[in-house]
């Protein structure tokens, strides 16, 4: 079952997108947040969060939570989040098309170049692409490592690994190291993603288990006239 804080978030996101809240609005207050959806300031605060972490808010002391100008989906860089999670929480209505499902012996070639040392590793190629209102907006190539993932579902592709790796497979997804670089494509993937030219934005990605494991290598593409990538950094102040 989703939890409150998880549904409350999911419809002020939609509200947002929907500029019912525009840029530059205020968010109503936690009291009166809390009144609307019947729940406490706590689970108010927790959808809050969630929206501050997706760059659709920024809070502000002493004023509230104001809505951030939104021209393109924001996608957190430092939370590991499935493509499924975002759709749901941005309201983006995304549909996606596996494009590449197969088992390999060593991993693909597109990968050697920032996966080195997982050239001669087993393991699972997932390929997907993401489509937001019919049109391709994002490419996910994935790796996925054997063991500890063995055999992936069509279905499960179809919608969301993690909910399948956490809940059937019960593993505790925990951490990611990603780089993110403008690179240069090819011909498929510029025909893919129906780019104006052969430059797309690339996060690179290693998924880690709670006990270090690495189970997860990706290669995002993304579409740089329809993105942005946003994070939240927050000063930590050090005494000398």
């Amino acid at each position: 079952m989703q939890a409150k804080n998880d549904i409350i978030a999911q419809d002020l996101a939609n509200k947002i997108r929907h500029k019912i809240y525009e840029p530059g609005d205020f968010l109503p207050s936690e009291n009166q947040l809390a009144d609307l959806y019947g729940t406490s300031r706590e689970t108010i605060r927790k959808a809050l969060n969630a929206l501050l972490s997706l760059g659709l808010i920024q809070k502000i002391r002493g004023k509230g939570s104001i809505v951030l100008n939104l021209d393109r989906y924001s996608f957190p860089i430092s939370g590991v989040t499935s493509f499924a999670e975002l759709n749901k929480e941005l309201g983006m209505h995304a549909t996606t098309k596996v494009l590449t499902l197969e088992d390999r012996d060593n991993l693909p070639k597109q990968f050697i170049e920032y996966f080195p040392e997982e050239e001669s590793s087993s393991g699972i190629h997932l390929e997907r692409l993401r489509l937001i209102n019919g049109e391709a907006e994002v490419l996910d190539c994935d790796y996925l490592l054997n063991p500890p993932i063995e055999s992936i579902p069509k279905q499960v592709a179809q919608a969301s690994l993690y909910q399948y790796f956490e809940y059937e497979l019960g593993l505790d997804i925990s951490y990611a190291t990603k780089e993110i670089t403008v690179v240069e494509v090819d011909e498929r993937i510029k025909e893919l993603l129906s780019l104006s030219n052969n430059l797309a934005v690339l996060v690179a990605s290693r998924n880690y288990l709670a006990d270090t494991t690495k189970f997860q290598l990706t290669l995002s593409y993304h579409r740089p006239d329809r993105f942005k990538f946003v994070d939240f950094a927050r000063r930590k102040k050090i005494k000398l």
